[in-house]
């Protein structure tokens, strides 16, 4: 854990897809990533492609020399079909969560034509290769099971937009577990938190997190403004909690 050290302000964007993910644009490659994010003032961002981490060393390398932190993630789809946001410290780390991840998808190959492409790029942006297996789908790993592994790690677990109507936790199981180890909640872009907790009171108990979910270069938001020691998984979760002087605030909200 961090000691009291100065605190610096990190405008956070903490769920972007690259172009390993099948729905994401052709334009999300590293050095786009990064510029466009540093364009929009943000300078902490995690990379969470479909069930893969095969983009977050090239972003990584892409953003070496700017004011710009790349936090290794994966945004996982549970044996429930819940869409959620593993980040974690170190590329390591995810290694050894994607790993896992990889012995509970199915043996499926990607079809180009109805998901998309899935490609494997370098820091520069170039192809390196495709991605055979189908990333679309969820893992045999339960909700439960994800977090208490990717906690286990080292890593922090994030239900991921759960206000949608789709691929979310409170859509899929129409509750948030009580017993569930999660630090925050995630919103989608197209909401703002106070209509969220007037139509989902039980969000009340858990710190919020707002993400545009970038699929394309233009959906960069951010809107979370932390202030932390450091840009680290427990930095975050001292903002996330309001302890030691670790603070989140959502500057503003979508209508």
């Amino acid at each position: 854990m961090s000691g009291e050290h100065e605190l610096r302000t990190y405008v956070a964007e903490l769920h972007v897809h690259t172009v390993v993910s099948p729905c994401a644009a052709a334009e999300m490659i590293p050095p786009l990533i990064v510029r466009e994010a540093l364009a929009n003032g943000i300078n902490l961002i995690a990379i969470t492609d479909h069930n893969s981490s095969a983009n977050v060393g090239a972003v990584q390398k892409a953003a070496e020399g700017t004011s710009l932190s790349v936090l290794p993630g994966m945004e996982l789809q549970t044996r429930e079909e819940v869409h959620l946001l593993c980040l974690f410290d170190a590329l390591a780390e995810l290694e050894t969560w994607q790993a896992l991840v990889d012995e509970r998808l199915p043996p499926l190959e990607n079809s180009i034509e109805y998901f998309g492409e899935q490609f494997v790029v370098d820091e520069t942006g170039e192809f390196i290769r495709r991605e055979t297996q189908l990333l679309c789908t969820s893992a045999d790993i339960p909700l439960k099971e994800a977090v208490e592994r990717v906690l286990k790690i080292g890593g922090m677990a994030i239900p991921a937009h759960v206000n949608r109507k789709a691929f979310s936790l409170i859509s899929t199981l129409g509750f948030v577990p009580p017993n569930l180890p999660i630090d925050a909640l995630e919103l989608s872009g197209h909401t703002n938190p106070s209509w969220a907790y007037e139509k989902l009171p039980q969000l009340r108990d858990y710190p919020l997190i707002q993400n545009g979910d970038v699929h394309r270069l233009d959906e960069f938001m951010g809107v979370n403004v932390f202030r932390l020691a450091a840009p680290t998984i427990p930095e975050l979760r001292l903002a996330l909690h309001n302890q030691r002087g670790r603070s989140l605030a959502i500057r503003h909200s979508m209508n």
